[in-house]
């Protein structure tokens, strides 16, 4: 688990998240930081700066791929980086996500 997911799952306790839910029957796909009431995946791409596995043409297929079947099994998906959890960014849009799904 890497400290970008500790940091998130501590800003997110409240919502009870789970880190590395596994969501295939047959993959080995897993959500970094996942909410299973609401179904919403969140996706912490690290390396991006530095032409890491999420920025590399192989990789990107590879996280395509992931997202559909996330899509296909009913997750929304919010992608971010370790600096939007750092800043607080990525707890505003889970945030508006979750209350968005209570408004519903």
């Amino acid at each position: 688990m890497t400290d970008a997911q500790r940091l998130l799952l501590e800003q997110c306790r409240r919502w009870h998240p789970v880190a590395e839910h596994k969501f295939h029957a047959t993959r080995r796909w897993r959500i970094d930081v996942a909410f299973l009431e609401p179904k919403l995946a969140v996706e912490i791409d690290g390396g991006i700066w530095n032409q890491g596995r999420h920025s590399r043409g192989a990789g990107v297929v590879k996280d395509m791929e992931k997202y559909a079947a996330l899509a296909a099994a009913g997750f929304r998906v919010i992608r971010v980086t370790p600096q939007h959890v750092k800043t607080g960014q990525a707890l505003a849009w889970i945030r508006e996500a979750l209350t968005s799904d209570a408004r519903a």
